[in-house]
């Protein structure tokens, strides 16, 4: 998903960042975006906000230089997010039908 206007005006008001960068903002967030679902799952960043939340702290983290330092920071959240996402998608099978999903 591309990272939209509106997201990137929510980062640099968070961020208290003016209009100057934001093309090396947008490669920030894609980029945080992108590496967050390959370890989370296939969250959307404009509609579920934990995911959006996560995607705004890596991106801070890249913006300060200091990404080395995000994961173990934010084991736990990955985790969470990643396990959640993961059981949504468990489907129970009984004798080949598809009895439920978690």
């Amino acid at each position: 998903m591309a990272i939209t206007l509106e997201t990137l005006q929510q980062f640099k008001e968070r961020m208290h960042l003016g209009d100057h960068e934001d093309d090396n903002l947008i490669r920030i967030l894609s980029a945080s975006n992108k590496a967050l679902i390959r370890d989370c799952g296939g969250y959307d960043i404009a509609t579920d906000e934990t995911f959006k939340e996560l995607v705004f702290e890596r991106s801070r983290y890249v913006y300060n230089d200091a990404l080395e330092y995000f994961n173990a920071n934010f084991l736990s959240e990955i985790n969470s997010l990643g396990v959640a996402k993961a059981l949504d998608e468990i489907v129970l099978v009984v004798e080949g039908d598809v009895i439920e999903t978690v």
